[in-house]
């Protein structure tokens, strides 16, 4: 939670589409916002109702898409939501399509809305978020240009006919050439100088106003603000059906940001963002990120639109577009705010995670009375009624988590004692006196789990080895929550005065138990497994796992029958063997 109030104040105030996250990464809402920050924060503030509630509960994370308007949030929402399914989109929201309009590729061609795309059906534009903007423009292009209206071509002339609306190819062969100029003309009033278009339709609206006609008037101006609904650009759909990935990157000092855009028969499928450090030249980066990326692609895209580069090394190897005007020109720029926004956060992200890091180290410091906390190792010991009995050890470096320094240790057959106090002792003595023998650099401050039984162990355990190094016992409360540090001398230290620390300690406690309880499971399991199995004659390590992957657990092998131990790959011997083991246990 401490993690999304951060990202949660550095949401910009542009418009966008926002991806709400579980703690198992998936998708589980997606929503656009006029102004990303008030909606996004919104979630988390107030009183909501009961099934956002619940969505709330839910959020894990979540990451955002910034676009140009509110429209292409609409757009981009849309196909987000056919794309990952998200089950509470499922519950708040229909999954209906947007229309498009299209000039069909027929002898005697039309002007149709529609929701289903055929390319070979004809020329389509859109999609428009506005269903209603839509027929009317449709409506508009039909009264201003006589094309076919019939669905079937009928064997006598239509009203349209009549009223000059529909040439009338049912009745006399029309001139292709009337054809084409007719179709261009609606494909620039559709893709063309819309305000032209509506100047025009304003001079006819004032026209009709002068002469008195006043329901053309109305007309007229009821057309101008369909217009007007449909003219904010839709850059998140291309009209091309192109599978086409726009790409663009920034930098900072450390760090460069790459945003892909990955298109897919025209519609904004997904989006892919790098942040890595660039140790060369930044184009030279790019460049060798471009590579590295499209050679483990199954498919290349139709088209990879960047910005210009100062080289031509990659031109050839890759199917490489710079556009220089429109809307694949539009996305790049949108592509470069999207990385340039993440940049930013990451880095304003670091420095907060740092401040916080430094100050709860200082704290940490101050409290114990030590000069240093640069290499903290925490303890944990997990066992279950004195089996399986095994520590874990985490090292922490200055403040992050440093995995390749994490030990196990298996202590079961060290003792006889069900004593926490005496497995740490052991697990203590076993750590140093091997660092002291390889000459290692000691940690300058180690953490047990527990209180003043487990930090006596531990100092006394030290002392007998010779070292000196400060010990504090991480405690938890009634509910296993982290409440405070138990120093050397048996002080008990309240965290609350410096959330940072607690956070810190927190962290630690939860990693260490985390880490020692994942052993000691995969320790319990292995030996159930080999308690059983192992005492099999003619049951070896490859027939064992040939028995679990097939009966998916001891207990389904226990009950199985001679014949269907058979049927999984064993031997008739070694199955009359195993069936007369567990029949006589």
């Amino acid at each position: 939670m401490d993690i999304l109030k951060k990202k949660l104040s550095l949401l910009p105030e542009k418009p966008g589409v926002y991806l709400m996250k579980n703690s198992d990464g998936k998708v589980i809402y997606v929503g656009k916002a006029k102004i990303l920050k008030n909606r996004v924060r919104s979630y988390f503030t107030g009183s909501h109702d009961q099934k956002t509630q619940k969505l709330v509960s839910e959020i894990d994370d979540f990451e955002y898409i910034l676009t140009s308007s509110e429209v292409e949030a609409l757009l981009l929402e849309c196909n987000l939501i056919k794309k990952f399914n998200p089950q509470y989109n499922i519950m708040l929201r229909d999954d209906k399509s947007y229309p498009y309009i299209v000039i069909t590729s027929e002898k005697n061609p039309r002007i149709l809305v529609t929701r289903k795309i055929n390319k070979k059906a004809g020329k389509y534009f859109g999609p428009y978020p506005n269903a209603t903007a839509a027929r009317e423009t449709a409506r508009l292009l039909n009264r201003l240009l006589p094309l076919r209206k019939c669905k079937q071509m009928p064997t006598k002339p239509c009203l349209y006919y009549h009223i000059e609306q529909c040439l009338g190819p049912c009745i006399s062969e029309i001139d292709p050439k009337t054809y084409e100029e007719l179709v261009e003309k609606a494909n620039v009033f559709l893709r063309g100088n819309q305000k032209h278009i509506i100047s025009w339709l304003e001079k006819k609206m004032k026209e009709a106003s002068e002469s008195l006609n006043f329901e053309a008037a109305k007309e007229y101006r009821d057309l101008i603000d369909d217009l007007q609904k449909i003219t904010e650009k839709q850059n998140i759909t291309l009209n091309d059906f192109k599978d086409r990935d726009i790409i663009a990157y920034v930098v900072n000092e450390d760090l460069i940001s790459i945003q892909i855009f990955c298109f897919r028969q025209g519609k904004l499928n997904t989006r892919d963002g790098f942040i890595f450090p660039y140790y060369t030249e930044p184009e030279e980066a790019f460049i060798s990120f471009l590579v590295q990326y499209y050679s483990d692609l199954a498919v290349m895209p139709d088209e990879i639109c960047i910005a210009p580069l100062a080289s031509n090394s990659i031109m050839n190897l890759l199917p490489l577009t710079i556009p220089k005007r429109g809307k694949t020109l539009e996305l790049i720029q949108l592509a470069e705010s999207n990385a340039r926004t993440v940049l930013e956060e990451k880095k304003q992200l670091e420095s907060e995670k740092a401040e916080e890091l430094s100050k709860a180290l200082s704290d940490l410091a101050s409290i114990l009375n030590i000069p240093n906390t640069e290499i903290i190792e925490a303890f944990d010991i997990s066992n279950i009624a004195g089996t399986n009995i095994v520590g874990g050890m985490v090292q922490f470096v200055n403040g992050k988590p440093c995995r390749t320094n994490y030990r196990k240790y298996n202590i079961a057959s060290l003792l006889n004692v069900r004593d926490d106090t005496a497995y740490i002792g052991q697990v203590i003595t076993r750590r140093y006196s091997r660092l002291l023998k390889e000459g290692t650099e000691m940690p300058n401050l180690i953490l047990v789990d527990g209180g003043k039984g487990q930090v006596s162990a531990a100092v006394n355990s030290l002392r007998k080895i010779n070292l000196t190094i400060p010990v504090a016992g991480m405690v938890k409360n009634e509910r296993h929550e982290t409440r405070s540090l138990i120093n050397e001398y048996g002080e008990e230290i309240n965290l609350q005065n410096s959330p940072e620390l607690y956070r810190l300690i927190f962290r630690i406690q939860e990693e260490v138990h985390r880490f020692a309880i994942t052993f000691h499971r995969q320790q319990r399991i292995r030996n159930m497994i080999s308690s059983e199995l192992d005492k099999i004659p003619g049951i070896g390590p490859k027939r064992k796992r040939l028995l679990l992957s097939h009966f998916k657990s001891v207990e389904n092998i226990k009950k199985a029958t001679e014949e269907e131990l058979i049927q999984s790959g064993l031997p008739t011997n070694v199955a009359r063997e195993v069936n007369k083991f567990f029949r006589a246990n």
